[in-house]
């Protein structure tokens, strides 16, 4: 009887790093809930935040397709990447994730040094899709692995940085300092002539200078040491100060050292925003009905229950991660959330503030790293269903104590 309270369930998940994509992690709840409720109504949309399958869930989406390329990596090596062009009506739309290009998860752990890695295949990959015709470019930032402030994507866009010899500075975070001449005359036409709209769909609670700013926050998980993150931040703040004397930004004034969303992917954003890039918060962007063609609000207005799930849920989580978004839609129509990840970490009890019911680590015994992640489907598809049958069993409880 009491799986009669719960005919629609929403799930909303998003992808869960080196396992499990946003739309496997979809699939497998999908899975479990209907081990639990099999009359239910199970909606399941994979959650796109930027980062890793970000241009396949869109693509998918749109029926657009995938276009593989061959660009230059963080470590200045060629790789094999790809951007999405989108279907009807955004035929003219690319979506290009930046870790595909300048990920964390493409540079080996004995070689992580942001001082070297580059955002060069990022500028690629935005030359790539001009060429495709795009008339919109959507750039995803997350899960970077480089801190140059997005000089490496410029300089492959064909913009002139020099340092005080006039000679054009090395590539990654270590020449910063060097800069002295941002010369944009050889920039591709399309975006000189602003003939071409880039948003980069980010985190807006990332800035890039000061004590929160991208090298003391992000640098150590990039590899930087004690004394790297020192120079970074002296580097990113001559960068920004750089940038503010000379750039294509229409905005008078810009803040390219403390606006919201200036040290996305390492700082990509304050120098994509240099060429006019807008600077837009992630689920503005890819949860937006024009881009969805439908209204998400609704689909969660409708539900009995959300779901949604992340890798890891801890403090960082609040900070415009996927669980947080969805726990503010859907607290506009208090509707109960549950979380489900993949390891709960340090204050993970603080997600309760911003709407979330519950939570539940999908593994359910101590064991390697390497065992739940090659384990992650099946182990995604149990927490469900166990955590399916604690909600009903808390729904019988309910029920009784009201007939007490």
């Amino acid at each position: 009887m009491y799986a009669n309270s719960l005919r629609n369930i929403l799930i909303l998940p998003s992808g869960f790093k080196k396992s499990l994509s946003a739309t496997q992690v979809a699939e497998a709840i999908k899975i479990g809930v209907a081990k639990s409720l099999p009359a239910a109504m199970i909606t399941a949309i994979p959650i796109a935040d930027g980062g890793e399958d970000t241009a396949h869930i869109l693509a998918q989406q749109t029926q657009g397709k995938i276009i593989p390329k061959t660009i230059t990596g963080p470590l200045g090596q060629p790789i094999s990447s790809y951007f999405a062009m989108l279907g009807q009506p955004y035929q003219h739309v690319a979506v290009i994730e930046m870790a595909a290009a300048a990920g964390l998860k493409l540079i080996p752990l004995e070689q992580r040094n942001p001082m070297l890695t580059t955002s060069f295949g990022v500028g690629e990959l935005i030359k790539a899709a001009l060429a495709e015709g795009a008339t919109q470019i959507i750039v995803g930032c997350g899960d970077s692995g480089i801190s140059d402030g997005g000089m490496g994507a410029l300089q492959a866009l064909g913009v002139n940085i020099t340092d005080q010899a006039s000679q054009a500075v090395q590539l990654g975070g270590q020449a910063l300092q060097q800069v002295v001449q941002i010369d944009y005359s050889s920039l591709v036409a399309p975006l000189r002539e602003h003939k071409v709209e880039i948003k980069l769909a980010l985190n807006p609670f990332n800035i890039l200078c000061g004590p929160q700013g991208v090298a003391p926050v992000f640098g150590p998980q990039k590899g930087a040491s004690p004394d790297q993150v020192q120079q970074l931040s002296q580097g990113l703040e001559h960068w920004a100060k750089q940038l503010k004397k000379n750039h294509l930004n229409p905005i008078q004034n810009f803040d390219f050292a403390y606006a919201s969303g200036t040290g996305a992917s390492g700082g990509l954003g304050a120098g994509l925003a240099a060429i006019g890039a807008s600077l837009c918060p992630r689920f503005e962007v890819f949860l937006s009905q024009d881009l969805l063609g439908y209204d998400l609000d609704a689909q969660i207005q409708h539900a009995d229950l959300v779901i949604t799930a992340e890798g890891a849920i801890d403090c960082q989580t609040l900070r415009g991660k996927v669980p947080a978004e969805i726990a503010r839609r859907a607290a506009k129509y208090d509707k109960p959330v549950i979380a489900l990840a993949g390891t709960l970490g340090n204050e993970a009890h603080c997600i309760y503030d911003i709407g979330i019911d519950a939570i539940s680590s999908i593994v359910p015994r101590p064991m390697s790293l390497e065992h739940a992640i090659t384990q992650s489907e099946t182990l995604m598809i149990q927490a469900t269903e166990r955590l399916i049958k604690s909600v009903l069993l808390g729904m019988k409880i309910a029920q009784q104590q009201r007939c007490v």
